[in-house]
């Protein structure tokens, strides 16, 4: 089956739910990489759901966490509880679980999402200029068609609206009429005691550390790969190996989002559970890794080549017992225009919870390093580069990403009153080698900053609430003002500020 045979397949079953999905207000913006440090998404559950079974913990399978049934790959979730009608608690908690057959092992879930946003931000792209507003909105509507235990297939639609003031180029990612968003059909067993599995097609992937693989939820249209992936998972290892091409988004309808041949991720994936009696009690994984990053055409300083690019890394994360960590080691190699890469990244982020709940205050820090050097030179490419990561991670205006970027930001997040959020945190960001420029958040350079010898490059004041109106309705305020360093500043760029309001719904 070609995937182009497999996305028009799958297309009728993401029709029905967007039709089911309705004109309401989506999902909260950004979902971040540290502990509770930096915008998270906030869980927008009705009623508990029973999380995908697997023998491996279903929070470390590789799939993101599921809270209270939400997942952020709505595919992840399993809405079966459903099956009994007196767990329903309204009209929408029926189209969770739609019984095609009579033993109700053939079914059909809906998932819907809408979401609004307002952004402004002074001094767009960090140029002094008149301020941009965005208004963004977002409307998702999939299906997920469960044929018997073994099989099924899952489909996902997706528009993106952008309007405002000092737009400047619309980018597909946040523009976008209609897009077949997820498109694929999986197969699993088990095995020997052992959940084994396979899909194929358009699809997400975010098994890894959130500031080299992520969705990218902050844009209105997420990340998406074409290819397939396969799993072996048992109670406390598992793996997964994957092949992948890259999307190149376009702005009208479903047939202009092809895949992008001249771009390709692969690689495994492995995850060990830390026996649960370490630490005095405590939910840690272990997850190394090592990928392929492939790209024909790759720019570094003024050249544009081909980049073959491995990683070798490892991930620790989880919870022991007030202490929260999300570690990530990886060192970079491979070749660039015919010249040897040798880059590192070092991204740890921890929060210490200050009582015994999970509304207790928490505070923190993320102390990142991520290698800079000879993209703008000749001889070893010692520039970090992160596969398609958290994009928003160090700031809403882009300035920063883990390329030749050293950040250190201490953070404190309080629940003020019920339902309500509130995290701060203050940033300070540096060039590794000042010979190398500073790069957004796209991984591309900022103009004329590799020419100057300044090393800081800001500051960042972050205070972001969340308030969660009901259990499907969001709402978050952000402020952001970047105090621009030298790194910056000798190149011609502005301080800037970023304020938001988002209000978010899914089903």
């Amino acid at each position: 089956m070609t995937n182009t045979t497999l996305l028009r397949a799958s297309t009728a079953f993401a029709l029905m739910a967007s039709a089911a999905a309705g004109p309401a207000f989506a999902q909260q913006a950004a979902r971040q990489a540290g502990p509770a440090a930096n915008p998270v998404e906030p869980q927008t559950t009705r009623a508990p759901a029973t999380p995908i079974a697997t023998a491996y913990p279903d929070a470390a399978a590789g799939d993101g966490p599921t809270t209270n049934g939400y997942n952020l790959s709505r595919w992840a979730e399993d809405w079966t509880r459903y099956r009994d009608p007196a767990k329903r608690d309204d009209p929408i908690d029926r189209l969770k679980y739609l019984p095609i057959t009579g033993d109700g092992d053939v079914y059909l879930t809906l998932s819907g999402e809408a979401r609004l946003r307002v952004n402004h931000t002074t001094n767009p792209n960090l140029n002094e200029a008149r301020a941009q507003r965005q208004d963004i909105n977002r409307l998702v509507g999939g299906a997920d068609l469960h044929l018997g235990k073994h099989f099924r297939v899952y489909g996902e639609l997706a528009h993106g609206g952008l309007s405002g003031i000092e737009l400047g180029n619309r980018v597909a990612t946040l523009k976008n009429d209609l897009i077949v968003q997820q498109a694929f059909v999986d197969a699993t067993a088990v095995v020997s005691g052992v959940s084994v599995g396979a899909r194929y097609g358009r699809q997400e992937f975010t098994d890894g550390p959130n500031l080299m693989i992520s969705s990218r939820d902050n844009n209105t249209i997420r990340f998406v790969l074409n290819g397939i992936r396969a799993w072996a998972r048992g109670s406390t290892v598992r793996a997964d190996i994957f092949d992948f091409r890259l999307t190149e988004y376009g702005l009208g309808g479903t047939g202009d989002d092809l895949i992008d041949h001249a771009r390709r991720f692969s690689g495994v994936s492995t995850g060990f559970v830390v026996p649960k009696t370490a630490f005095g009690g405590s939910k840690l994984y272990v997850d190394p890794f090592v990928w392929r990053l492939r790209g024909d055409r790759t720019l570094w300083g003024t050249t544009t080549a081909r980049e073959a690019r491995t990683y070798y890394g490892v991930h620790a994360w989880g919870d022991a017992g007030p202490v929260t960590i999300d570690w990530t080691l990886n060192h970079q190699g491979g070749r660039f225009d015919g010249r040897a890469i040798d880059a590192w990244q070092a991204l740890f982020a921890q929060t210490y919870r200050l009582g015994k709940t999970g509304t207790a205050p928490r505070i923190g820090f993320h102390a990142d390093y991520a290698s800079g050097g000879g993209a703008f030179g000749t001889g070893t490419l010692k520039t970090a580069f992160s596969p398609y990561g958290n994009n928003i991670y160090y700031s809403y205006q882009l300035f920063a990403t883990p390329t030749n970027l050293i950040a250190i930001a201490p953070n404190v997040t309080v629940n003020p009153v019920k339902k309500v959020r509130v995290t701060a945190e203050y940033q300070w960001a540096w060039r590794d080698d000042v010979r190398d420029a500073v790069y957004r958040a796209n991984g591309t350079a900022f103009a004329r900053t590799q020419l100057n010898d300044g090393r800081k490059i800001g500051e960042m004041a972050r205070l972001q609430l969340v308030y969660t109106i009901t259990p499907r309705l969001a709402f978050t305020g952000r402020y952001e003002h970047l105090i621009a360093g030298s790194a910056l500043t000798k190149a011609g760029y502005r301080n800037s500020d970023f304020l938001a309001g988002w209000l978010s719904f899914r089903f």
